[in-house]
């Protein structure tokens, strides 16, 4: 008897010593992807600390990309400075728009039964899965032979991208939805709540991670756009980062290219911190308010 136990647990320890060294093996291959992930991104970013035009080689470091450079720098360059107050206003714009109407729409899907519900369902998907040159072209066409009145540039471009990422938001929000159910809204009814009062004090606050995810997703591919940004462009004045990028990269250009992605980098992981530090101090507010049950339903029942 004592035998079979001690064969139990020298078992148990072995098996433990082969999960761990699983977990070990599986961290380090992890953390040299997201090395190599970074490796581009701290090439250019040193790139752009270079003294001299070159964006091929390291030389001394300098900020003369950033603002020394009287004429090239980001800081005195306007073609540059348009750019990336283009991509920003794009993105925050398409981010306010797109989420929220998303989110309704999702709601409106998930809780639509018929038998046109299935098609609309599968419709939201052809954004995602048709190839984005497509999309791009088929959105120029829509705008230069159907709706001509609209004013092109920034217009036709926020129009394209909220279309564009609206798809992203909806299957996000969609799939919370399913995982989280019917039940919680059902209790807010049964205590007396109107369905404006449930949705807006239960589902919403149960919704908060994939809004945040879906606010963050629509963020990141309208700043990364090329394709239909470059195709609704009218010109210098409605440039983007991406294109900036892709036509200054195209005619040899300075190390200021690269100055400007990295601004653009900051300005992306800034907005990101400072967006999960609020949602981590609304998650901190709501779980001290009632312990749990708060923390997944945001409201006291």
């Amino acid at each position: 008897m004592s035998l079979l136990r001690s064969d139990r647990a020298s078992s148990r320890r072995s098996s433990r010593r082969g999960s761990r060294g699983r977990a070990h093996g599986l961290a380090v291959v992890t953390w040299l992807y997201v090395l190599w992930s970074l490796l581009p991104v701290l090439v250019a970013v040193r790139i752009s600390l270079n003294s001299g035009k070159s964006r091929s080689a390291f030389q001394p470091m300098s900020f003369r990309w950033y603002w020394t450079d009287p004429t090239l720098s980001v800081w005195h360059d306007d073609s540059l400075q348009t750019a990336l107050s283009n991509t920003l206003t794009l993105a925050c714009l398409t981010m306010l728009i797109a989420t929220p109407v998303g989110v309704a729409m999702a709601i409106g899907l998930h809780r639509w039964r018929g038998k046109v519900s299935g098609a609309a369902n599968g419709l939201m998907l052809l954004p995602i899965v048709t190839p984005e040159i497509v999309f791009g072209v088929a959105l120029f066409l829509v705008f230069t032979q159907v709706y001509k009145g609209l004013p092109g540039g920034i217009t036709t471009q926020l129009l394209g991208h909220v279309t564009f990422t609206l798809s992203f938001v909806v299957v996000i929000i969609r799939g919370r939805l399913a995982a989280i159910g019917t039940q919680y809204e059902e209790a807010a009814r049964d205590l007396g709540a109107s369905r404006f009062q449930a949705i807006r004090l239960v589902l919403l606050p149960l919704l908060g991670p994939a809004i945040f995810a879906s606010l963050m997703t629509v963020f990141a591919t309208s700043v990364d756009d090329f394709v239909i940004s470059s195709f609704l462009s009218t010109g210098a004045s409605t440039e983007t980062v991406p294109i900036k990028i892709y036509s200054g990269a195209r005619a040899g250009s300075t190390p200021a290219l690269n100055a400007l992605a990295t601004v653009m980098l900051v300005v992306t992981l800034v907005a990101v911190g400072l967006a999960a530090l609020a949602m981590r101090m609304m998650n901190r507010r709501s779980s001290g308010t009632d312990g749990a049950a708060v923390g997944l339903t945001g409201m006291s029942i």
